[in-house]
């Protein structure tokens, strides 16, 4: 993830094969999303001020690096087409979907500040919003008819389908105190963790063939992109509840304001006696107040619903890196191991 790792000296190399391939994959990016229509330009413009790690172009592109046999061979002789321009296609895809969820999200959340920045539906309404993230999907299933091959557009579109029910599940449970902890791993499975794991089968595609969907790498680091995801939406609930702004980047206790239970909550409620689950719901109708929010915090603490939040995500940390067993040993899969530490060990 950009601006997330911490690379050892071994992998420079790789390291800098992502980095072009992503700086390729913002340029594939803005080439599609280009309009002859200046209102419509401005705003694609702004909204690639969202980028933000790029995690889903990154695991296109290492997917399809970490499924070659002989990556560490090309790698050490300077073989610059390692990542192709498929990889780079998919990459866009992947973020253009990514993005026009974001900016549905903020509509729903109501949210004001993303990437340290004001939101498309802050500065231009819902209605222009829904309709540029609408304009992003589209753009993306434009690119994707580009392959040679409709496996891609089919993975895509399954994916994006699995995420759409994933929202409406959780919409249904807004304001649903009882939620359990079944329901809400359903939930990121389906709105998290079904669009990161198709950017892993897609890395791995474009590299062995889009007719080795029976690939056992192909499983693989679709297993580890869907264990991953749901890791770094944990992740995110915990930021969400503790994190600053300022650091995070985003708006912050969205998820409160909405009545969207998150894990931490959901563990907490589920041991707190009688009383202090009554006063933890008093609190959470009221997440704004710096005083609620820290009393909020301190009851999370009191039932050990931080710790237990880490802890899960470091489980499925764990499960994502035995997920890539079948992966060749060398740098590809031991970048990909390193990005499976950096989702819990992150602050933003």
């Amino acid at each position: 993830m950009r601006g997330v790792l911490d690379i050892p000296e071994h992998l420079g190399v790789l390291q800098s094969a992502i980095l072009d391939a992503l700086s390729r994959v913002e340029a594939r990016f803005d080439a599609q999303l280009a309009s002859d229509l200046p209102p419509v330009d401005e705003m694609c413009r702004h909204v690639e001020r969202y980028r933000g790690k790029m995690l889903r172009p990154t695991l296109v592109a290492l997917c399809g690096a970490a499924v070659r046999e002989d990556l560490g061979e090309r790698l050490g002789s300077g073989d610059a087409g390692v990542i192709t321009d498929d990889h780079i296609a998919a990459g866009a895809v992947c973020e253009m979907v990514h993005m026009a969820t974001l900016v549905h999200d903020d509509v729903l959340d109501e949210a004001e500040i993303r990437r340290r920045g004001a939101t498309v539906n802050s500065l231009r309404g819902n209605e222009q919003a829904v309709i540029l993230g609408d304009y992003l999907i589209a753009s993306a299933y434009e690119l994707c008819s580009t392959f040679d091959s409709p496996i891609p557009a089919r993975i895509v579109g399954r994916a994006s389908t699995v995420m759409c029910a994933g929202e409406l599940l959780q919409l249904h449970h807004r304001e649903n105190a009882s939620l359990d902890e079944r329901t809400y791993f359903e939930i990121l499975e389906r709105k998290t963790a079904a669009l990161i794991g198709a950017a892993c089968e897609l890395g791995a595609l474009c590299t062995l063939g889009f007719d080795r969907t029976d690939h056992p790498a192909v499983g693989a680091v679709g297993r580890f992109g869907r264990q991953l995801g749901i890791a770094f939406q944990i992740q995110d609930d915990l930021l969400d509840l503790t994190g600053e702004e300022s650091v995070v980047g985003k708006s912050v206790r969205k998820d409160l304001e909405k009545g969207k239970l998150t894990y931490p909550l959901i563990h907490h409620l589920a041991h707190a006696d009688p009383r202090e689950r009554g006063r933890t719901l008093r609190l959470i109708g009221s997440p704004s107040r710096a005083e609620d929010t820290r009393a909020l915090r301190e009851q999370l603490a009191e039932t050990g619903s931080m710790d237990a939040t880490r802890d899960t995500a470091r489980r499925l940390v764990d499960e994502a890196r035995i997920a890539l067993t079948p992966l060749p040993e060398g740098p590809g899969l031991d970048m990909l191991r390193l990005m499976a530490d950096a989702v819990v060990e992150r602050s933003f």
